[in-house]
C-alpha cells in the first residue's frame, strides 16, 4: 500500500462504506485508495472467520433391496422426467406424444413389476411429484426409503414425509404389538393412517381395538380421517365401534358411520331405516316420512334439505338409500330389481326413488342393482331406467365386473358416440381391449366423417392416449393414410391427421415403454 493508502490502512469497514457513499475527496484520499483499502479488510475479515463445528454426518441411506429397472427403462424414465410435451407455441398439440402424460403409466408398470427407482433419479423424481400431487402415492413407493431418506435433508420435499403411507418401508411388521402400539402413540398422522391400514389387512378386530383405544382423545378430523379407512374390509365386526360412532360429538362422523352401517345389510342401523323404508315406499303408494324423529338423526339422517328440496322428499331419499337392497325383492312380491325398477311409481316419486336406489347400489356394491338401473346401453341417457345422470351411471358402473362393464361403455360409445362418454370411459379397465378398443376408434372416425373438428372430443383423445391398447396403433394407421388421402386442402381433415399420428405414435411409445420395464431386458 503506498503514501496514498495511508488515510484508510486503520479504518474499519463501517467508515469505508462511508467514505464510498459520501466520496473519498472528503477524506483526501483516492478512489484508487479506497478500493485497496476494502480490498485488504475483505480479505482480513475472511481470514479472520473461525471455521463453525462440522455438522454430524447423515446416516447412510436405508438400502432398498428391490431391483432396478432395466437399462432402457432408466433411460425412458429419465426422458419422461425431462417433461418434454408435443405442445407447440401455437397452442396446438402437434402430432409428438405429450411425454409427461405418460409418467404416471409407467410408475404405475413399475410398481407393478416390482422395481426401485434409478438412484440417480430419485432427487428428479421427487421435484416431479412435489409438482404433480397425482404422482406423489406411486412416485413415493418407487422412491422408497431412499427417497424418505433424502426427503428429511431438503426442505422442499417434506411434502414425501407428510404424505408417504408413513415410509415405505419403515411401519412396524403389523404383528409386533410393542413397535404398533409405539408409533400409534407417537407416530406422524400420516404414519399413523398407514399403519391403520397395514394392522386392519392383516387383522381387522385388532386395527378397531387399536382406533378405540384412543378414539375419545383424537381431533375430530382425524376421527373422521381414521373411520373413513374402515372401508377397506368392512365387515360386521366393526359393527358395534359404529354403532358408538353414531353418538360421536362431530356430525361428520356421525354421518360417516351411518353410512359405513348402512353398506353393511345385516348391521341393526340398516333393518332400521329397511323399516323405515318399507314403510314408505310400496307398489301401491309413497308416503314419505312425516317428520324427522330422534331415531332417524341418530341413524344418520339429515334433518336440514339442501336449498330447493322439500324437506319430506330429502328425508325419503336418505332412508330409501340406506335400506339393504335386498329387502325391495320382498316388497315387491319377489320381483326381480329389473322387473322392480321398471314398475311404475305412484305420485311422481319415480326420480326421488330411483335416484336413491342408484346410491344405495353404489353404496351397497350391488351390481345387479347396478345392472337394472343401468338399463340398456343402447337406451338415450335421458331414458335410463335409474338415472340420466352420466356421473351416477358411472358410479353405477364401478360396481360391475369389468368384463361387463366394458361391455356396457362399448356398446354406450357405438349407440351415441364419444360426445357423452367421456366420465364412462374413466371407469373403464386399462387398456381399452377387444370390442371398447374397437367402438372407441370407430366412433373417432365418424366424427371424423360427421365434419367435427378433434378438439371437440379433446378430453377423449387424451383419455384413448393414456388407455387404449396399444394394439389398435395398427388400425389408427390406416385412418392416418385414409384421412391424408381425403386432404385436399387442410381444414378439419389436416388436424384429424395430426391427432391420429399423435395417437399413433404415443400407443406405439407405450408399447416400447411396457417392453422396456419387463425383467431381462
Amino acid at each position: 500500500m503506498g503514501r496514498a493508502d495511508e488515510g484508510y490502512a486503520d479504518a474499519d469497514w463501517e467508515e469505508l462504506v462511508t467514505a464510498a457513499l459520501l466520496g473519498t475527496e472528503r477524506r483526501g484520499g483516492t478512489p484508487e485508495a479506497l478500493l485497496d483499502a476494502a480490498a485488504v479488510r475483505t480479505l482480513g475479515r475472511r481470514a479472520g472467520l473461525r471455521p463453525a463445528p462440522a455438522a454430524r454426518r447423515p446416516d447412510p441411506a436405508p438400502r432398498d433391496p428391490r431391483p432396478a429397472p432395466p437399462e432402457a427403462a432408466r433411460r425412458r424414465l429419465a426422458q419422461l422426467l425431462a417433461g418434454r410435451t408435443g405442445t407447440g407455441g401455437s397452442g396446438r398439440r402437434g402430432a409428438a406424444p405429450d411425454l409427461t402424460e405418460l409418467l404416471p403409466q409407467w410408475l404405475a408398470a413399475a410398481g407393478r413389476h416390482g422395481y426401485r427407482a434409478p438412484s440417480a433419479l430419485v432427487p428428479a423424481l421427487l421435484d416431479a411429484a412435489r409438482a404433480r400431487t397425482d404422482l406423489r402415492p406411486q412416485a413415493l413407493a418407487l422412491a422408497g426409503a431412499r427417497g424418505l431418506w433424502l426427503a428429511r435433508l431438503n426442505p422442499e420435499w417434506r411434502f414425501a414425509l407428510r404424505g408417504a403411507a408413513g415410509g415405505a418401508g419403515e411401519l412396524p411388521d403389523p404383528g409386533d404389538e410393542e413397535a404398533v402400539a409405539r408409533l400409534w402413540e407417537e407416530g406422524l398422522f400420516a404414519e399413523r393412517v398407514a399403519l391403520l391400514g397395514g394392522v386392519r389387512a392383516r387383522d381387522a378386530a385388532a386395527a378397531t381395538r387399536l382406533l378405540a383405544g384412543t378414539w375419545a382423545t383424537e381431533r375430530a378430523e382425524d376421527r373422521l380421517m381414521f373411520l373413513d379407512s374402515l372401508r377397506a374390509g368392512l365387515s360386521m365386526a366393526d359393527e358395534p365401534f359404529l354403532e358408538a360412532a353414531l353418538g360421536d360429538r362431530s356430525r361428520n362422523v356421525r354421518g360417516t358411520a351411518a353410512e359405513l352401517l348402512s353398506a353393511l345389510p345385516e348391521s341393526a342401523l340398516a333393518g332400521r331405516m329397511a323399516e323405515r323404508a318399507l314403510a314408505c315406499v310400496g307398489p301401491e303408494a309413497v308416503e314419505p316420512p312425516a317428520e324427522c324423529d330422534a331415531g332417524m338423526l341418530r341413524d344418520g339422517v339429515v334433518k336440514r334439505p339442501p336449498a330447493g328440496r322439500g324437506e319430506r322428499a330429502w328425508w325419503l331419499g336418505q332412508v330409501v338409500e340406506a335400506a339393504p337392497l335386498s329387502r325391495w325383492r320382498e316388497r315387491f312380491g319377489g320381483l326381480e330389481p329389473a322387473e322392480i325398477v321398471a314398475l311404475p311409481v305412484p305420485g311422481g316419486w319415480a326420480e326421488e326413488i330411483h335416484a336413491a336406489w342408484c346410491r344405495a347400489a353404489v353404496r351397497q356394491r350391488d351390481a345387479r342393482w347396478s345392472k337394472a338401473l343401468l338399463g340398456a346401453a343402447s337406451a338415450p341417457p335421458a331414458a335410463g331406467p335409474g338415472t340420466a345422470s352420466l356421473a351416477e351411471r358411472a358410479k353405477l358402473l364401478e360396481t360391475l365386473p369389468e368384463g361387463e362393464r366394458a361391455e356396457w361403455v362399448a356398446g354406450f360409445v357405438r349407440a351415441h358416440g364419444l360426445s357423452e362418454a367421456f366420465q364412462l370411459l374413466g371407469v373403464c379397465r386399462v387398456p381399452w381391449a377387444g370390442a371398447l378398443g374397437r367402438a372407441v376408434v370407430d366412433a373417432l372416425d365418424a366424427a371424423r366423417l360427421a365434419g367435427g373438428y378433434p378438439w371437440s372430443f379433446s378430453g377423449v383423445m387424451g383419455l384413448a392416449e393414456r388407455c387404449l391398447d396399444p394394439a389398435e396403433a395398427g388400425r389408427l394407421e390406416g385412418l392416418v393414410d385414409a384421412v391424408e388421402v381425403a386432404d385436399e386442402g387442410g381444414g378439419a381433415a389436416a388436424y384429424w391427421a395430426e391427432a391420429f399420428q399423435r395417437l399413433v405414435a404415443t400407443l406405439r411409445l407405450r408399447a416400447a415403454m411396457l417392453s422396456e420395464l419387463a425383467p431381462g431386458v
